[in-house]
């Protein structure tokens, strides 16, 4: 896993951003928290964990998105770490779940078909649209094909080999024009967790809303 502060002036408060598959820093260059730090984790071929960087924060928010919920979920379930707020987006603990996740079959094709020409199509399903995906490459990813195509096995591996770790999430934002981690099957994962639902008319990938949870230390639905 890699890790990288967007903003660090030694807050006492930081969030704790847990981006998809196949991110890095760069889609998020300009994210600005109100009140304090901004810590961005991603690349989950390996889910080591630098725990001692969050030490010393009084006040920690954790935002996980798509592949990212189940990233967190695998690293932050028996720490102690002041964990003040925790938000899923677009993403299920259980990420490779045919009723509670992306189906296998799409998950496994995905990888398969995972080319030039296959990550653009995944992009812009992920996007919503042809104009957002646009706007989403001016700021795309500094990784190479074979390090996503690596990332993505990688990921189904450990969701196969790894135990369930339930993690407690406050809030679950389902996006209902979400077309890779499909609504109904945000739904069930969350339904009975006692995470508070937050739907929202947005895509898998929307940059205003992350914008919103991420800056702000009170998210508040629109």
């Amino acid at each position: 896993m890699k890790h990288y502060f967007i903003h660090k002036q030694n807050h006492p408060r930081l969030t704790l951003f847990f981006a998809g598959w196949g991110m890095d820093e760069h889609p998020f260059m300009d994210y600005c928290p109100e009140d304090g730090d901004l810590l961005i984790c991603y690349d989950y071929r390996s889910l080591h964990f630098e725990y001692s960087l969050l030490e010393g924060y009084e006040e920690i928010r954790v935002v996980g998105w798509s592949m990212g919920v189940w990233a967190a979920a695998q690293v932050l379930q028996h720490t102690e770490f002041p964990i003040t707020e925790s938000i899923a987006v677009n993403g299920t603990m259980t990420p490779k779940d045919n009723e509670k996740g992306i189906p296998e079959m799409i998950f496994e094709g995905t990888l398969k078909g995972l080319n030039a020409t296959g990550l653009q199509k995944f992009r812009r399903r992920m996007c919503g649209s042809g104009e957002a995906m646009n706007v989403f490459l001016e700021n795309e990813p500094q990784r190479s094909l074979e390090e996503l195509r690596d990332e993505l096995r990688l990921i189904g591996e450990q969701v196969s080999a790894l135990p369930f770790f339930k993690f407690e999430w406050k809030k679950a934002v389902i996006g209902k024009r979400d077309l890779i981690f499909a609504a109904a099957n945000q739904w069930n994962a969350w339904r009975d967790t006692g995470a508070e639902i937050i739907e929202q008319d947005i895509p898998h990938y929307s940059e205003e809303l992350l914008r919103n949870i991420v800056c702000r230390s009170n998210f508040v639905p629109s």
